[in-house]
């Protein structure tokens, strides 16, 4: 219907340039006033037939198209919108990661110190044990020489003091009187040497 009305409008403005090419040997038509109704007729029916083919088959494309345009703009917005959210939430999830690695990681270094200074300290309590024990051997045979020592040290002295009165006098001597003077002496100066 519309390709009609436009193709006789065409047929229509060649009529009528026809007639105002015959009409120009008079002079300017449009300023001639008897053809000012034709004029206006013919500018009335040919925006017309303009607006009717701009409002009915060009501006429905156009505004389908900026329609379409502002459709897919928001599905864009809204796809990055939710681009966004999600990076928002893999970012959080990936600094919850990192702060539950990091606790972790303290925990598993504080697991292991406190397991090391605990083995550190059984150790050191064994070793202060064996210590004691050796300690406490190595008294017990100090108290033990010290005990036998007088005795050893007095019979020593008895023959070494037998042997250089035989070897100044060259008689042999008692050894029991020999023995009094040892175990006198020694009896003076026990106090001297050793701590009972």
């Amino acid at each position: 219907m519309i390709k009609k009305i436009f193709f006789q409008l065409i047929f229509f403005n060649f009529f009528f340039l026809k007639e105002v090419f015959a009409a120009g040997s008079g002079g300017m038509p449009q300023l001639n006033s008897e053809f000012w109704i034709s004029q206006i007729f013919w500018l009335t029916l040919t925006f017309g037939v303009l607006y009717i083919f701009l409002s009915k088959l060009i501006l429905p494309k156009i505004s389908a198209n900026l329609e379409l345009r502002k459709s897919q703009i928001q599905e864009n917005v809204e796809a990055a919108e939710k681009q966004r959210e999600n990076s928002e939430s893999k970012l959080k999830e990936y600094d919850d990661i990192i702060l539950k690695s990091k606790l972790e990681a303290k925990n598993i270094f504080k697991n292991a110190r406190e397991k090391v200074i605990k083995d550190i300290n059984f150790k050191k309590e064994t070793l202060d044990k064996q210590i004691d024990v050796e300690i406490k051997k190595a008294e017990q045979e100090i108290n033990l020489l010290r005990k036998s020592a007088p005795e050893k040290i007095n019979k020593i002295a008895i023959e070494t003091s037998s042997e250089l009165v035989k070897k100044l006098i060259g008689a042999d001597i008692n050894n029991s009187s020999i023995s009094a003077i040892v175990d006198d002496l020694s009896k003076r100066n026990r106090n001297k040497y050793y701590d009972y």
